[in-house]
């Protein structure tokens, strides 16, 4: 690779966007051999170099191969799909045939799935390249920490963390090392990391996406994978191309036939004009302190956020309560389907590095791993466990009747609700990570969330705002972020990756 971080062609790869690189290739002025190459350059310079984010775990050795056979496809017959030539990057729980899924973990470096997971097929497909693998938090949880590679710094302060588990890709799409990325999200794993760098993460409703081939996937419902880019846009047209029923993933057939137009079609500057949203101001992010100055800092950024929306002719309601949430979200509680779960992730694939979780948790280098809490889950409790799907169920109507004795389009909230924690934190006493992360997709798993950049704060420090929907008005919600976003235009690209 080269050292540079100059385009090799006619595109300025920094904030550069879908529509942009579709441009550039139609115009001549690019290849996507041409692309790819100047993001790995970025790669070597900023992320293994310079101010070292620490946010790609392995480059797909075939990237450069892919983009060639699409260069000449598109010189032959025209574009594939809409993300032909696009260079991806996933977090690295995804399976892509070639490229090992290492959980961020010394256990798993050396395990290479037999096939490609689905939403990598569809991928594929639309004729996008996968240019690499992102950190993430170990075993898919928690801030991005990993025996395998470490810590992944935030490009806004390269003191802090990124939050997690899809911190890597979030710090590579804020960074530029990719045109977009996809995350995965059980607690705030998309919509946290996205806040905390200054992009657009959306966790979809449950069913959009099919998670076969992603570790932590069915038979729970919980985990959902998302688009996470620097425009609503984009995430918008890398949501088209996820999107779809999966046998494999049974629970994707919850969402045939709820989408009936493209979600780019939902893309409408004005949608806020004709918009009536919530405001929820209550706390309730994990290991939240209300009376910081942290969290002040973090609120400041959302009123000003909320003023945005009312000039932007949006009908505010503020504040709306949501009956019981704190108390409903205390009941959290794992679950029977760790286990299935792993078997049916492993199954798919004849070379499986372990027998079962036992085994794992009894191999040497379980000494290494950070996460052993992740590792480890298997033990549940069935009086806990059934209180926790209570109150799910619970919340969920609660919010529902919320939203319809207020006839509101959307709820909006901070989606998180601290600045970006120190990395060195959460190796000290009291190993402060996850500060402020807001959960309440862990229980609303059928509706759409998706977090857009609101500012930063008297510190620098970027900031979220999540808006929350119905289920399946995935389209309803990217339609009112887009309306924000361009109304406002908040995302800056960090100083620390120019």
């Amino acid at each position: 690779m080269q050292g540079d971080t100059g385009p090799r062609a006619g595109l300025n790869t920094v904030e550069t966007t879908l529509d942009d690189i579709r441009q550039a290739f139609e115009a001549g002025e690019l290849s996507s051999v041409e692309l790819v190459r100047t993001y790995l350059d970025r790669i070597q310079a900023l992320d293994r170099g310079g101010p070292g984010i620490n946010s790609i775990i392995a480059i797909n050795p075939k990237a450069i191969e892919s983009a060639e056979a699409l260069d000449a496809a598109r010189a032959a017959s025209g574009p594939k799909g809409l993300l032909h030539g696009v260079p991806v990057i996933l977090k690295d729980q995804i399976d892509v045939a070639g490229m090992a899924t290492t959980l961020g973990s010394v256990l798993f470096k050396d395990y290479y799935p037999d096939r490609d997971a689905f939403v990598v097929e569809q991928l594929k497909r639309a004729g996008a390249v996968i240019l690499a693998k992102a950190t993430l938090g170990e075993m898919g949880g928690g801030d991005t920490h990993g025996s395998l590679f470490g810590s992944t710094r935030n490009p806004y302060d390269l003191e802090r963390t990124v939050g997690g588990s899809s911190g890597g890709t979030a710090a590579a799409i804020a960074a530029n090392l990719g045109a977009v990325g996809v995350g995965q999200e059980a607690f705030s794993s998309i919509r946290r990391p996205s806040a905390w760098t200054s992009i657009v993460g959306m966790r979809p409703t449950a069913g959009l996406v099919s998670r076969s081939g992603v570790y932590a996937g069915w038979p729970g419902v919980q985990a959902s994978l998302g688009p996470m880019t620097r425009t609503v846009a984009d995430a918008a047209a890398l949501l088209d191309v996820l999107a779809g029923y999966d046998p494999e993933d049974p629970v994707t057939a919850m969402g045939v036939g709820t989408q009936r137009q493209p979600f780019v079609s939902y893309l409408d500057a004005g949608s806020l004009a004709n918009a009536r949203i919530g405001v929820l101001r209550e706390p309730m992010g994990a290991g939240t302190e209300p009376d910081s100055d942290d969290f002040a800092q973090v609120s400041a950024v959302f009123d000003r956020a909320v003023v945005e929306l009312r000039e932007a002719g949006t009908a505010i309601v503020d504040p709306v309560t949501i009956p019981q949430l704190k108390e409903l979200l205390s009941k959290r509680a794992s679950g029977p389907d760790a286990e299935p779960a792993w078997d049916v992730y492993f199954g798919r694939s004849a070379r499986a590095p372990f027998k079962s979780r036992e085994e794992m948790l009894a191999a040497p280098d379980f000494e290494l791993v950070l996460n052993k809490r992740m590792a480890s889950i298997g033990a549940w409790n069935v009086e806990a466990h059934h209180e926790y799907l209570v109150a799910r169920a619970q919340l969920m109507f609660n919010l529902m009747k919320t939203m319809a004795d207020l006839e509101l389009d959307a709820i909006v909230h901070k989606s998180a609700e601290h600045q970006p924690t120190l990395i060195r934190d959460a190796f000290i006493p009291p190993f402060v990570g996850m500060r402020g992360a807001t959960h309440m997709n862990t229980f609303l798993v059928y509706v759409p969330s998706i977090s857009v950049p609101i500012g930063f704060t008297a510190e620098s420090l970027p900031v979220g705002m999540t808006f929350v929907g119905r289920p399946y008005s995935d389209g309803a919600m990217i339609a009112l972020a887009y309306s924000y976003e361009q109304a406002t235009h908040h995302r800056k690209p960090p100083a620390s990756t120019p």
